[in-house]
């Protein structure tokens, strides 16, 4: 009810709260999979529908879901230098809490490993945040160019299976590249609106107006936990 809203009078949840920003939930796996799984229709229809013995109500809920989870109980699973405290068994009840269907709409999928003390502690510069922003800013701006003629769609997480075959044309070497991953990695019909969309948008931000085979690879990329067998 917290998170998706209700109630006798119902009350928006948070999803509906975080409308037209970012809804955080860390440590994913911790919340029960019944919670998780209502999220599907909303991360799909960006609205949220109540229902009552007498009436339904409907909430706006179109929000960016970033989340975060530990590998395993422990936290140590797949790092080679840390002790395994959790058993296969224990990693996969605890992984199995977030479903097939909900990983597929979620665009991007990053596996992050533990970081070297010299990598902490080394004074290297890297792009600052006014860099990064310069970047997204300018591939917003090409988005809001390209999808100005349509009324409901401002960026390319909001393109339909319409706009993506539109806007997300690829050549010949880049189809047999998706098709290559798609029968490879068993990922589904969703995911693979999910890469084009996730390419197209990295095009954008290297200001390219074709997606190329190497935009391509690095959308496949950031899919990582859809894949059959991802607990190795």
């Amino acid at each position: 009810m917290a998170l998706v809203g209700g109630g006798a009078y119902p009350q928006p949840g948070e999803i509906s709260l975080a409308h037209n920003g970012i809804l955080f939930l860390d440590e994913l796996p911790e919340f029960k999979r019944t919670v998780l799984e209502v999220m599907r229709q909303p991360l799909e229809d960006r609205e949220v529908t109540i229902s009552r013995a007498k009436f339904t109500v409907t909430y706006p809920s179109s929000f960016m879901l970033v989340a975060s989870m530990n590998p395993s109980p422990g936290g140590y699973f797949n790092d080679p230098d840390a002790p395994v405290t959790s058993s296969p068994a224990e990693i996969q009840r605890y992984l199995g809490k977030i479903s097939g269907p909900l990983l597929d709409r979620i665009d991007i999928h990053i596996e992050v490993t533990p970081v070297p003390f010299d990598e902490l502690s080394e004074e290297r510069k890297c792009e600052t945040s006014v860099e990064i922003r310069e970047r997204v800013t300018k591939a917003r701006a090409f988005q809001t160019e390209r999808f100005k003629a349509f009324e409901n769609v401002h960026y390319n997480a909001q393109m339909n299976v319409k706009h993506i075959k539109e806007f997300c044309q690829l050549e010949e070497s880049s189809k047999t590249l998706l098709k290559t991953a798609m029968e490879r990695l068993n990922l589904s019909a969703r995911a693979y609106d999910r890469i084009l969309k996730v390419s197209r948008t990295i095009a954008d931000l290297e200001a390219s107006p074709h997606i190329t085979g190497t935009h391509i690879s690095e959308a496949i990329q950031y899919r990582s936990l859809d894949r059959d067998g991802w607990l190795g």
